[in-house]
């Protein structure tokens, strides 16, 4: 479970028996086509899902169909932690592209939670930041043009990316359509499709396929307002 490791590993250390609860916790994988469920909304998971490979997306649906995405999950993302504590699901977890995912039973995370407080301390860790993430999406729905949310959310992936060695900061993979970028901005398809062009005519970005390339990231950190300090990169102990 190399970037899980690594998604730790960039903020504190982790020891050799760690490293080999993780291997017991992660042995168990799963794959998902795309667009089909991880995690289903309304269900009581008896494992949490920690992603191997591929992209997922957090969604709540509303009566009429349309969706809202609400994060977007990398490799050694925990999709969804806290159903160790829920008793339903409020929302769905869905496969971007096709995805391996690790599914961990509950009863080693109590495990976990009760004998090995530096571990759980980590995924407490991680939950906080997930939520962080969230509190930054929500300022720049409500705060951001539509140009510089979409400059927010492509440095954040660059630097998420390039924690588990997917991105070199600038330059990654972003399987996600226009569409699916609307339902995670609270954008339209027309607005998305226009703020694009806009980050391309300035020279801030290329985008072929789900190929991405930051050409130049302090301007487009600058015009994003993008402080990294919530994605809490730092190293120390915990």
């Amino acid at each position: 479970m190399d970037e899980f490791v690594l998604n730790l590993t960039q903020r504190d250390a982790l020891s050799t028996l760690e490293r080999g609860l993780i291997a017991e916790m992660t042995a168990k994988r799963r794959t998902f086509d795309a667009k089909t469920d991880i995690v289903k909304q309304g269900s009581s998971p008896t494992h949490s899902c920690l992603m191997v490979s591929g992209y997922s997306a957090r969604v709540n649906l509303v009566a009429d169909g349309r969706r809202r995405i609400t994060a977007v999950h990398v490799p050694g993302d925990f999709v969804d932690l806290h159903s160790l504590l829920l008793s339903r699901m409020d929302h769905s977890v869905t496969a971007l592209n096709t995805c391996e995912v690790a599914l961990v039973p509950h009863n080693l995370l109590r495990q976990v939670t009760e004998n090995h407080g530096h571990l759980s301390r980590l995924l407490w860790m991680l939950t906080a930041i997930d939520a962080a993430i969230y509190r930054q999406w929500l300022v720049a729905s409500g705060r951001l043009s539509s140009v510089e949310q979409l400059g927010h959310f492509l440095c954040e992936m660059a630097l998420r990316l390039r924690v588990i060695d997917k991105s070199d900061g600038k330059a990654f993979r972003l399987p996600m359509s226009q569409a699916e970028l609307g339902d995670a901005m609270g954008l339209s398809v027309v607005h998305v499709n226009r703020g694009l062009q806009q980050l391309r005519r300035a020279n801030l970005i290329t985008w072929r396929g789900d190929a991405v390339q930051i050409l130049n990231f302090a301007a487009l950190q600058q015009l994003s307002e993008f402080d990294p300090t919530y994605l809490d990169l730092e190293r120390r102990e915990r």
